[in-house]
């Protein structure tokens, strides 16, 4: 999905699938009561929202934890398997059917879309993950099959279905990217996004008058309005381009 900071699958792939499936064997009981697996990777999912993936460490895990580094090593092999324990868990589909529409294709890919950007939202240290190679837990499987579930009456091929869900996935996080970034330029520099163009606003004037851009002169006040919403628009596009090609397929 995105070139980021850190890979999905640079680790033990094998043994990542044995802790993400349950299969492999787990850890008797460790120097520290109660530390477990699911409470390591959910408190690396706390430290990543608050400080990003980079600040994710086995040993800032185990401070947050109060126990030693190396009793983490007795449950993940280490910070690349973690990784992969972390996207799996945050990228956990919902158990309500309603979550994906009304039982139509078409809201199923725009619910998807949704709870994708929210996703985002909520941990924008997924922008930082290079998911190009992601490892097929049981969190993945589940939101694939669900999704082809509903999709499925579209009438096309596997590979189409398949491609469908990849092409609004991949609208999303580029819309994601956007929006994470801009947030994140207005809280280091102290610059709304509106008071950041408004700055601007002086120069493109005396540039437009010019007669240098006669087509971005002539648009209306309010076509850089935030009140448009330019991820509602795309989104809606896409699909209508899908809805064409299942009414072809179909005639």
């Amino acid at each position: 999905m995105t070139s980021g900071t850190e890979t999905s699958g640079s680790g033990d792939i094998t043994r990542t699938l044995e802790l993400l499936w349950d299969t492999g064997r787990r850890p008797g009981r460790g120097p520290k009561p109660g530390l477990t697996l699911e409470r390591i990777v959910e408190t690396a999912v706390e430290v990543a929202d608050r400080d990003g993936i980079a600040g994710v460490s086995m040993r800032r895990i185990a401070t947050e934890l109060g126990t030693g580094a190396m009793s983490l090593y007795r449950y993940v092999p280490g910070k690349a398997e973690l990784l992969d324990l972390m996207l799996d868990r945050v990228q956990r589909p919902s158990d309500n059917p309603a979550d994906l529409g009304d039982g139509g294709w078409r809201s199923a890919l725009e619910a998807m879309a949704r709870a994708t950007l929210a996703l985002y939202r909520r941990h924008p240290w997924l922008l930082d993950v290079n998911q190009s190679r992601p490892l097929l837990g049981p969190s993945a499987l589940d939101g694939m099959e669900k999704v082809l579930d509903r999709i499925r009456p579209m009438g096309l091929a596997d590979p189409e279905l398949v491609s469908a869900v990849l092409m609004v996935d991949g609208y999303v996080v580029g819309a994601a990217r956007t929006q994470v970034y801009q947030e994140a330029a207005e809280r280091t520099s102290g610059m709304t996004t509106a008071d950041f163009y408004a700055a601007q606003a002086p120069f493109l004037e005396e540039v437009m008058a010019t007669g240098r851009y006669p087509v971005l002169a002539s648009l209306a006040e309010d076509t850089w309005s935030p009140a448009f919403d330019h991820f509602e628009f795309g989104l809606q596009r896409i699909l209508d381009g899908l809805e064409v090609l299942v009414a072809r397929r179909r005639a």
